[in-house]
């Protein structure tokens, strides 16, 4: 059959409305609910944008009073503790370096999520010397910046430090184990399979809970560090057991017949792993690796429990003292939309280098 045959035979394309007509109001039955399912929509909206915006209180200076006698939502209270929010315990005078710090941050993600910065090296020394000048600028200490301790850390700048370092040494672990659970030795799979199984087995917070108080107890003095490195390698571990295993599947993925084209030529096997096998693998795993990224970027939350200021015990120091205690809502309300921010960026991204790996793949 010719083309001209087939495009004779394809079925007609319907234009915007045709389409929602057949979607949505095929029968009458079915145009009733959606009409009613569209007018309860249109209420819930109404409803919020008239709590959350026609009816809500700006002004900081107007007071608690204020806010307690309008019927909307309470934006007074980030007007006036969203410095407590974003910095925690981090000295006032100095949140100045916490705020280029996240900036740093955030300038590190973009160029990392540049085409040209995809090769090893540049990737490398974007993520160490953004990191380092993460790390100066929090502690200080040199080039005249004033010393503050990481006890003093809170806020927003605490989670990102958090969730960067966690995927600085949980990505690179991560490759590492799931290379030495496919290798040839049988007592190296084996071990390396019994550590990651081990470690998925467990909950997030028990291993939170492990190395922040449990482990300085089987340690000499020099050796225990400060708590926060101590949880910062607790997540990296479970941030690499279960990549590893997203790793592992991804090379699985992979044909056989490359691999062993590749021994067939004489490759080495770091060439072999670093040009042919990884890069496919990344590829073939590259949807559940950035829900791994999601997932770990939220569960920095989880060390509040363990005493650290991240940004959500900074919001519940913003409505817990003071006058501010009914406005919790609006505060957690702030808190989800940083949250949302974040990972929704990190979704998108995902999405289109999902589009941009499968066009390169035909």
């Amino acid at each position: 059959m010719t083309d001209l045959a087939m495009a004779d035979i394809s079925p007609p394309r319907l234009s915007t409305a045709q389409d929602l007509r057949r979607r949505f109001f095929a029968t009458p039955l079915q145009a009733l609910v959606s009409l009613i399912s569209l007018a309860i929509m249109v209420l819930i909206v109404w409803k919020l944008l008239g709590w959350a915006l026609f009816s809500a209180v700006f002004d900081a200076s107007l007071g608690p009073e204020a806010c307690q006698a309008a019927s909307g939502a309470c934006w007074s209270v980030i007007n006036a503790r969203w410095r407590i929010i974003l910095f925690g315990l981090y000295p006032f005078e100095e949140q100045w370096r916490s705020a280029l710090a996240c900036v740093v941050v955030v300038l590190m993600t973009v160029l990392s999520c540049i085409p040209a910065f995809w090769t090893g090296g540049r990737i490398a020394l974007i993520w160490i010397a953004g990191t380092s000048a993460f790390y100066f600028l929090m502690k200080g200490g040199i080039l005249g910046l004033d010393y503050v301790g990481e006890e003093a850390w809170g806020g927003l700048a605490l989670t990102l430090f958090i969730f960067v370092m966690t995927c600085l040494i949980g990505f690179p672990l991560s490759i590492c184990l799931a290379l030495m659970r496919r290798s040839e030795l049988p007592w190296i799979s084996r071990t390396t399979g019994i550590i990651i199984d081990a470690v998925r087995s467990l909950p997030l917070i028990s291993i939170l809970f492990t190395f922040a108080i449990v482990l300085p107890f089987a340690l000499p003095n020099w050796m225990q560090g400060d708590k926060l490195y101590r949880v910062i390698i607790g997540m990296a571990l479970f941030f690499a057991a279960y990549q590893a295993e997203i790793i592992r599947g991804g090379m699985q993925g992979v044909p056989n017949g490359q691999e062993e084209a590749a021994k067939a030529l004489g490759l080495s096997y770091r060439y072999r792993i670093g040009r042919i096998i990884l890069p496919q693998a990344m590829r073939n795993a590259l949807p559940a690796t950035i829900n791994q990224f999601v997932i770990s970027f939220k569960e920095t939350s989880l060390v509040i429990i363990i005493g650290f200021f991240e940004i959500l015990a900074s919001g519940n120091a913003a409505y817990g003292t003071g006058d501010w205690r009914f406005a919790y809502v609006e505060v957690y309300a702030f808190i989800a939309f940083i949250y949302f921010v974040f990972v929704f960026s990190l979704s998108r991204y995902g999405a289109y280098l999902e589009r941009r790996m499968s066009v390169g793949h035909r």
